[in-house]
């Protein structure tokens, strides 16, 4: 009996591959297909009628089509030229939805407010991640990750990443939900996850000066030197003050950086810089 293909399997090595297959590996494409898993990432968006939407990588529009209707305008990348053609076929009647054939990592971000959505590919998210946090305007991003990556970076493991605790003053990170792998085709190795990024009304940190100190002592304690946190802070702080400031963030000498939480991390700096947290 002839085996079956999948044809949502990518061929094994030993088969030939098209030109197709190449480019869905190079560019690590997994379309979204299930439409439960479309409309949750349409929820964590909350696209409002007037808003300005950027969609990364458009795929094979399953995702546009669902936003279209709730936003005001929507500008969506894609960099696969085979997909430009049925993209601008099954969105043609919708005239708010511009298709742009190009990376999104080399687009000009717009000069007014808008938001970020997209089903990323895995191998590119922490590019677009820090696009989207080099944006001025952005107001948001709601993006479609490998659920590792999205757990990574909200604490979920209970731990927390330098990008994260770098920029929680200006941004909230959140994880909106799983989304199965069987939700993609093809079908990728691991689940996926919804990954929220809101850009604060008001910093939590304002004056340049305080933004500064938070910014130096991040850095410095994630300069992993002396294997604690405690250890890599001692070098630039007085112990008094060190210990008084870990005592106030609930922080004991023997922790790992990764395990100081943002709101920690405003309170040493608060401490030990003399900024408000």
């Amino acid at each position: 009996m002839a085996r079956k293909r999948n044809p949502s399997r990518l061929p094994s090595p030993g088969e030939r591959r098209t030109e197709r297959d190449l480019t869905r590996r190079t560019l690590s494409q997994n379309f979204l297909v299930d439409p439960a898993a479309v409309a949750r990432v349409v929820r964590a968006a909350s696209p409002r009628p007037d808003d300005l939407l950027v969609e990364v990588g458009m795929g094979k529009g399953a995702l546009t089509e669902a936003l279209a209707p709730r936003c005001g305008e929507l500008v969506g990348y894609e960099i696969d030229r085979h997909l430009i053609p049925g993209l601008r076929q099954r969105l043609a009647g919708h005239p708010r939805v511009r298709v742009v054939h190009q990376d999104f990592l080399t687009a000009r971000p717009p000069l007014r407010p808008f938001a970020v959505v997209g089903n990323v590919p895995y191998a590119r998210t922490s590019e677009i991640v820090d696009w989207c946090l080099r944006a001025p305007r952005l107001t948001s991003a709601t993006l479609l990750t490998q659920l590792e990556y999205a757990r990574k970076r909200t604490g979920d493991f209970g731990r927390w990443s330098l990008v994260t605790v770098r920029s929680w003053p200006d941004v909230d990170w959140r994880l909106c939900g799983r989304v199965p792998r069987a939700a993609f085709r093809p079908v990728p190795r691991v689940d996926g996850g919804i990954l929220r990024l809101t850009r604060r009304p008001r910093p939590l940190l304002t004056g340049a000066a305080e933004r500064a100190a938070y910014g130096r002592l991040v850095e410095l304690g994630f300069s992993g030197v002396g294997g604690t946190l405690y250890a890599s802070l001692r070098r630039a702080h007085p112990a008094r003050r060190l210990e008084a400031a870990f005592r106030r963030a609930g922080l004991g000498r023997d922790t790992v950086v990764a395990y100081a939480t943002p709101r920690q991390w405003l309170v040493l700096s608060e401490e030990l810089s003399g900024t408000p947290g």
